[in-house]
């Protein structure tokens, strides 16, 4: 039996396939997947329609990720923010985290957009790298990045087998609700 186009890969981030909501069946949104590195995600967002665009420092990376959308080669620690104003229906972060950073990432995220963030946690450290503090969320942390969004789904603890590749991670799913009618109540689907 073959797997559907807009499946995940096997690759993909558990977070990302826990929330297909916020990207199946939406062929023409906008997608952004910051520290996109090899594409892992790109890779699955672009097959399910979505006009994706990557950023990443490393060119070499990038540059294996021709016809997936738009590539933006930027050192978004270093430089300016290569975005400006603009907006998206998705944007993915996974395994990054660059605290002045997280302003301008809930700010990228379009009217009705979700913002689905996954990134090492403190505890980390006693398990294997990332192991500095710059690097580790403190408890809450994105919960507080993440005022004036609607938390759909948020998880702080360790995932995964500790023998094998088991990681500290903090997990958000936001979205920027859009006010409706009176008595109109958007569904964010929790399964």
């Amino acid at each position: 039996m073959s797997t559907p186009a807009h499946a995940p890969q096997a690759g993909a981030s558990d977070w990302l396939r826990r929330w297909p909501q916020a990207w199946q069946d939406r062929p023409g949104a906008t997608a952004l997947d910051l520290a996109c590195g090899a594409g892992r995600h790109l890779r699955v967002l672009a097959q399910a329609g979505l006009r994706c665009t990557g950023v990443d420092r490393d060119g070499t990376a990038l540059a294996g990720l021709q016809g997936l959308g738009e590539l933006i080669e930027a050192d978004i620690e270093a430089g300016p923010w290569p975005l400006g104003e603009r907006q998206f229906d998705l944007v993915l972060v996974t395994n990054y985290l660059w605290r002045p950073l997280l302003p301008r990432i809930v700010q990228a995220l379009a009217p009705g957009g979700w913002l689905l963030y996954e990134t090492f946690n403190d505890g980390q450290q006693s398990v294997g790298r990332p192991a500095r503090a710059d690097f580790l969320l403190r408890s809450g942390e994105l919960l507080q990045a993440c005022a004036g969004l609607r938390i759909v789904g948020y998880e702080d603890g360790f995932a995964g087998q500790p023998e094998v590749n088991g990681r500290y991670v903090q997990r958000v799913a936001a979205v920027r609700a859009v006010d409706g009618p009176p008595g109109v109540f958007p569904r964010y689907r929790l399964d």
